[in-house]
């Protein structure tokens, strides 16, 4: 039974970080006299359920994995005392994932601050902007990727997944019309997707994304209009009031309540999916069949 090597644990972890699966790391880090495999050894699971690596005992290997998929599933890193066999051992776990990702479309005067808040809750923020004035690096974060692109085709070389946050805050109607069709029409859709508007805004892309063809139960995962109410006016607020939103789908802290709404917020995870069909069919009522 063979453990990972430093290298090979690195190796698999700067992988998870670039985007591939995510990874539990388990580190032997004690064990008793006699014990085959000398702390340091490494055993790996991948969260699709692929294994690598031994920490040198069969009965040792399936207790950590079953702590392994709990740390995958959100369980706290850290250090564990086990008994196998009445030995006792010491072990490490964390899990290895790519950051969250915050992809704002629009680099306008709401984007600013949006990205400041990104980065400070940990997402790795990316801008796209089509216009060359906005699109300027010197505008955001250091730690913020801007991106000069087409917004008939924004998401080019910008993989969205079910760990991408994404925030339309374009200048206009037509372009949240053809980003919104482009990523409902995705699969898997991102983990967030909301958009910035008046409800008047919100109504006119809704009702055209339905006569394009978009399935009536995918615009109703849509957040819009974007963030919780706090009464915000000011484009910091407003983005305190879209990163307030962030954070509720990131936590899935709702639980299901039924979140109050204004003028600039709305909605939160799929505990509220019920309350965002409701604004759906507020604005724009199911026809009976």
């Amino acid at each position: 039974m063979h453990g990972l090597t430093a290298v090979e644990a690195a190796r698999a972890a700067l992988e998870a970080l670039a985007g591939g699966p995510a990874v539990a790391v388990v580190t032997l880090i004690a064990a008793p006299p006699g014990h085959t495999e000398p702390a340091g050894r490494r055993l790996l699971l991948d969260e699709s359920g692929g294994v690598r690596g031994s920490l040198g005992d069969r009965e040792l290997d399936e207790q950590v994995l079953g702590l392994a998929r709990a740390v995958l599933a959100g369980a706290g890193a850290g250090t564990r005392e086990l008994e196998v066999g009445g030995r006792p051992f010491t072990i490490y776990l964390e899990a290895v994932r790519a950051p969250e990702e915050l992809v704002l479309v629009g680099a306008g005067h709401n984007a600013v601050p949006l990205a400041r808040l990104g980065v400070l809750l940990g997402f790795r923020v990316t801008v796209l902007d089509d216009r060359d004035q906005f699109a300027v690096a010197e505008r955001f974060p250091d730690d913020a990727t801007v991106v000069r692109a087409d917004f008939a085709d924004p998401f080019r070389a910008i993989p969205i997944g079910p760990r991408s946050y994404v925030a339309l805050v374009t200048r206009g109607h037509k372009w949240d019309f053809d980003c919104l069709r482009r990523l409902l029409e995705a699969d898997p859709l991102p983990r967030y997707l909301g958009m910035i508007g008046s409800r008047r805004r919100v109504k006119a892309a809704f009702q055209a994304l339905l006569e394009a063809g978009v399935a009536r139960d995918r615009l109703a995962s849509v957040h819009a209009p974007i963030g919780l109410e706090i009464g915000a006016e000011t484009p910091e607020e407003v983005a305190v009031s879209i990163a307030a939103e962030l954070i509720r789908v990131r936590r899935q802290a709702d639980g299901g309540a039924t979140p109050s709404r204004a003028r600039a917020g709305s909605g939160s995870d799929v505990g509220a999916l019920r309350e965002r069909e409701r604004v759906l069919d507020r604005l724009l009522p199911e026809r009976p069949r």
